[in-house]
């Protein structure tokens, strides 16, 4: 698996992050600066809310060290970038979501490691080992913000390229995402049954969760219908292929990274069931 791990997993989501900047333009981030509100509101959902209620849940659920810490990696993990897809989906506010994924995604080279560090600090008893935050955040900006800023600065010059690749570049990373967790279950098929059993009511709880919380807490602050339904997509998608990318470099693997891949599943079925009743509302 080490070429597998070491090679294929961070050239797919270099590829992954560089579409999703393919996606985006410079005036994707002025939205913020016009219509601050709704943004700031996400933000503070996904990059605060998220981590401490997955805090939260491993400091008051018996789980392992490794899996609680798989956990965090999931919660710390900016949006997926297919939450764009379904946001629209939902009939909710594309760009505002659009701006969560492409801000939170260059944040997460300083969030991520953060958020690990301090959770670690609270987790672990030292039995896990300890990590460099520096190491992390350098990997990160070579294999998270770099591409989506590369992807950014081609679609501006190369705008006719763009358009001619874009379409086949997301089915292209959706395939690649898709590989990556086929490959992340099957490195631990043995064991499949039991992780799930261990993972899954306690991912379940941690996405259905965040995303009631993000729901409401962006109505109680007066945000318009469609606002709300993307803060909450957002919250409730994450990009699973960074967290069994920073669950496998940092960790190796193993249980660090089945948080990830459970959560990968699960979050696109409580989505759609999402996007369906608020749809039909």
């Amino acid at each position: 698996m080490n070429f597998i791990t070491d090679v294929i997993l961070p050239l797919a989501l270099a590829f992954i992050m560089f579409t999703l900047g393919l996606g985006l333009t410079f005036s994707d981030f002025a939205r913020v600066v016009k219509a601050p509100k709704n943004f700031i509101i996400g933000l503070i959902s996904q990059l605060i809310f998220l981590p401490i209620v997955a805090l939260i849940i491993v400091l008051v659920w018996p789980l392992q060290p490794e899996i609680a810490i798989g956990l965090i990696l999931i919660a710390a993990a900016p949006g997926g970038v297919t939450s764009n897809i379904l946001t629209s989906f939902a009939k909710g506010d594309v760009a505002l979501s659009i701006s969560l994924t492409a801000v939170m995604s260059l944040l997460s080279v300083i969030s991520v490691p953060l958020v690990l560090g301090i959770s670690m600090g609270l987790i672990s008893d030292n039995s896990l080992g300890s990590i460099s935050l520096t190491g992390i955040a350098i990997s990160m900006f070579l294999i998270v913000t770099l591409p989506v800023l590369i992807g950014m600065t081609f679609r501006a010059n190369l705008s006719f390229l763009t358009k001619r690749i874009e379409n086949f570049a997301k089915i292209l990373s959706t395939a690649l995402f898709v590989l990556v967790l086929i490959g992340a279950i099957l490195a631990e098929r043995e064991n499949l049954v039991e992780y799930f059993a261990q993972t899954g009511l306690v991912v379940l709880s941690l996405n259905l969760l965040m995303m009631l919380i993000a729901f409401y807490w962006a109505k109680f602050f007066g945000t318009g219908t469609s606002q709300q339904k993307a803060i909450s997509i957002e919250c409730g998608l994450q990009n699973g292929t960074l967290a069994i990318f920073v669950g496998t470099s940092v960790f190796g693997g193993g249980l660090y990274i089945i948080p990830a891949a459970t959560y990968s599943v699960i979050m696109y079925l409580t989505s759609l069931i999402f996007i369906y009743f608020i749809r039909n509302r």
